[in-house]
């Protein structure tokens, strides 16, 4: 990777996967054609069965949203049914399209509307159309007093695997090697660290202590050094680093520039990635949870979430009031648009948008949790919006009395904590500088959201016009800044 090298590689991100507005176009009206012609297959099908392969796609997707929650949120019985409906409703789909004959139309039908959803995506990546990313990365000095903070336990032994202390030894740091046996106050060693003249701390370990970490840097302007040698590494990958590959983010030590992002804090506390309130905190406070992830999630929820009863909790968002949530989930900054399909999914495109990712949700019971599978984001059972500040409150019981403000369980960046009420989650706007190597995998920006209108622009720019222009997009216009 040359020395140009930015938080969205120039190799993955808007620069190289934009396309001409010829290829655009043409891709655009591939994609009009290619969903025309979806629908025709269905239209001209519809005396062999066009019809029933709509209804039985349909009712197979409702029957197997039913079985999910039946079987995540009931015990006994139901949890039964749940499963047998859960895995018994798309082999029926599938049964009665080929004893049916049905299949060809279906399989027709599906292969021509993802060939129209890879057309429109790809046409709008023309210029104009991809999402800005992220400041871009500046040079940075090589630091004189590094400080490293390792766990040798995090990821599963990976300081010890990757050889971390002797390559940051040799790169010129100096490790403080945390004591599994013992509890290690690392605000404490960071603090130390910084008295004793570091200019530069860095973490091996998970998120909860690089956020502890992070903090005493933002705190004294100091460059963060982040190395993936955590279990899942969130703030890594999102941070465009080598997960695979924790020593490779030591070469920041050598050859590095910096990054300027923001730093969450929930009551006081600082966080990289999210907090999470209700369902999965709750699940994450239990003893066993660490040991046994899914077996504990499974024999807790339906106690948690009581066929739709549960305890909910009450949140503000800026101005937007969200009451009754049965789990809340706020990131340092949003994720990208909720597809599950997308490659971005789960991802942070950019880290330094200054606003909080907000996502709450509320199911009532089997028929609202069909519709969510069937409609996605525009479910009233979900929630997605952006903010600076949010508030959580302790909401209601299942009996539907309000609750005294008191306490809550929390998940900070996957530490279980127990907070008083009311939490308050806000961003502290480029508060961190982060060190990272010059040649790193890079983060790939998602698309912009699919919106067939804009297809329709693109594709007949002289009847429709032109669409957007090249300019940059207010946050009113952005969906990835305005939440939208």
């Amino acid at each position: 990777m040359n020395g140009d090298t930015r938080w969205w590689d120039d190799r993955s991100g808007a620069g190289a996967r934009t396309v001409t507005a010829g290829a655009a176009r043409d891709l655009a009206r591939w994609a009009l054609a290619a969903a025309g012609a979806a629908v025709v297959v269905l239209l001209l099908a519809l005396s062999g069965g066009g019809l029933l392969v709509l209804l039985s796609g349909v009712v197979g997707l409702v029957a197997g949203a039913v079985g999910l929650w039946w079987f995540v949120a009931h015990r006994g019985p139901l949890r039964v049914a749940g499963a047998a409906l859960l895995v018994g409703a798309p082999v029926g789909v599938l049964v009665l399209y080929v004893v049916g004959g049905l299949w060809v139309y279906a399989l027709t039908a599906l292969g021509l509307w993802g060939a129209a959803l890879g057309c429109a995506r790809a046409a709008l990546r023309r210029p104009g159309e991809v999402p800005d990313g992220p400041a871009p990365a500046v040079a940075a000095a090589r630091p004189r007093q590094a400080v490293l903070i390792m766990n040798p336990k995090s990821g599963g032994g990976k300081v010890e695997r990757f050889g971390l202390v002797r390559k940051a030894e040799r790169l010129g740091a100096r490790v403080v090697l945390l004591d599994p046996s013992v509890p290690a106050d690392v605000t404490a060693l960071a603090r130390k660290a910084v008295a004793d003249g570091a200019d530069l701390l860095g973490v091996a370990g998970g998120d909860g202590t690089q956020a502890l970490v992070a903090a005493v840097a933002a705190e004294h302007d100091l460059p963060f050094l982040v190395i993936s040698a955590g279990t899942r590494n969130h703030f890594a990958m999102d941070l465009g680093l080598d997960r695979n590959d924790p020593a490779a983010c030591l070469e920041a030590l050598t050859d590095g520039e910096e990054l300027r992002v923001d730093l969450g804090t929930v009551a006081g506390r600082p966080f990289v990635n999210t907090v999470s309130f209700g369902v999965y905190a709750d699940v994450v406070q239990r003893p066993e949870y660490r040991d046994a992830k899914a077996e504990t999630a499974f024999e807790a929820l339906p106690d948690l979430l009581q066929g739709g009863l549960g305890d909910r909790l009450d949140a503000t968002a800026d101005a937007t009031r969200l009451p009754g949530q049965q789990a809340i989930l706020i990131s340092n900054n949003p994720y990208a648009a909720p597809d599950p399909f997308s490659a971005a999914a789960g991802h942070r495109t950019r880290l330094d948008s200054g606003r909080l990712g907000v996502i709450g949700i509320r199911v009532d019971g089997a028929a609202h949790a069909a519709e969510l599978v069937v409609l996605g984001t525009q479910s009233a059972a979900l929630n997605v919006l952006t903010a600076q500040r949010v508030e959580v409150h302790g909401g209601v019981t299942n009996a539907g009395v309000p609750k005294a403000e008191g306490s809550v369980p929390v998940a900070v960046d996957g530490e279980a904590l127990v907070l008083p009420t009311p939490v308050v989650c806000e961003l502290r706007p480029g508060a961190l500088r982060v060190l990272v190597p010059r040649a790193r995998p890079g983060v790939v920006p998602p698309p912009p959201p699919l919106d067939w209108r804009r297809i329709i622009r693109i594709a007949f720019p002289d009847q429709y016009g032109p669409g957007p222009s090249n300019r940059p997009r207010t946050p009113s216009e952005d969906p990835y800044r305005s939440g939208a």
